[in-house]
């Protein structure tokens, strides 16, 4: 087993595993996803495909929920080393309820920061994402961008997001000075993040680089209740397990200044979709 920063991870709400997956591997399924997708359209995509769009984004939507008709997908959301990796972290084995692919090809917008918690809705604790890199991520081509120690923080009020630089439309607001540092990975590199991490992406401002991403969405092994668009749940094995639905609502936090001092200030409700990175 590769080995992952425990500690790191606790402090910070994330870690990177460098090549847990091999430049083999990696190309094969850089290859497996890029046929599928020029191959038409699947459930989850919602706006279709459309190759004649200016919009990098509408050429190469982001894929959803493939493990649920696509072998290979299922096979690598379930596969082993994401499993140990994120036992080791969470100090029990996870639930995996969803995959996505991200293209993020040349000229493409980014996302805005958010809480994967707010999507999800885990009850009780959080879910966790494996993010594995299928290209070289840096800050030109849009990698992901993280703000270390957010972990400990509640979900946050959604606020608009600017829909020039982001795909999506919803982000939340930090304190003045917040510390936003990019996630710089390799083909083959995973990072694991908590599900209060805020996080999010840069543009994608090169001319001719895909920024390509294949995420497992899964939850703690003690939780009850998960959105209902992430049934069916799965066990690592493969199995099912029969978990409540959690619903909309709830409180959500708001940075405000107090005594000079920035801090979360519980207020509102919440309402989401499931769009995230």
């Amino acid at each position: 087993m590769h080995s992952i920063d425990k500690a790191f991870y606790e402090e910070n709400g994330y870690a990177i595993a460098p090549q847990l997956f091999s430049e083999e591997e990696v190309a094969a399924l850089r290859e497996h996803y890029m046929q599928l997708r020029e191959a038409g359209s699947y459930p989850g995509d919602f706006d279709g495909v459309d190759i004649t769009n200016a919009d990098p984004l509408k050429r190469y939507p982001r894929m959803i929920h493939m493990h649920r008709w696509d072998e290979m997908s299922l096979k690598w959301l379930l596969d082993s080393r994401l499993g140990e990796a994120m036992t080791a972290l969470l100090g029990r084995e996870p639930y995996a309820v969803q995959t996505m692919l991200y293209f993020k090809p040349a000229g493409a917008r980014g996302q805005a920061l958010h809480q994967d918690q707010f999507y999800l809705r885990v009850q009780p604790g959080t879910c966790m994402a494996a993010w594995l890199a299928l290209d070289r991520c840096d800050e030109a081509n849009g990698c992901m961008r993280v703000v270390p120690g957010s972990h400990r923080w509640p979900v946050l009020c959604p606020e608009k997001a600017d829909i020039t630089q982001s795909f999506t439309d919803v982000t939340v607001r930090l304190p003045e000075n917040a510390n936003i540092v990019p996630a710089l990975m390799e083909a083959g590199d995973v990072l694991f993040f908590h599900g209060s991490l805020v996080h999010g992406s840069y543009p994608n401002t090169t001319s001719d680089r895909f920024r390509r991403a294949l995420i497992g969405h899964y939850i703690v092994g003690e939780a009850e209740q998960v959105g209902l668009y992430y049934h069916p749940i799965l066990r690592m094995d493969g199995s099912t397990v029969e978990l409540g639905a959690s619903e909309g609502g709830g409180p959500c936090g708001l940075w405000v200044e107090h005594d000079g001092k920035p801090e979360i200030e519980m207020q509102g409700a919440l309402a989401a979709s499931a769009a995230h990175e």
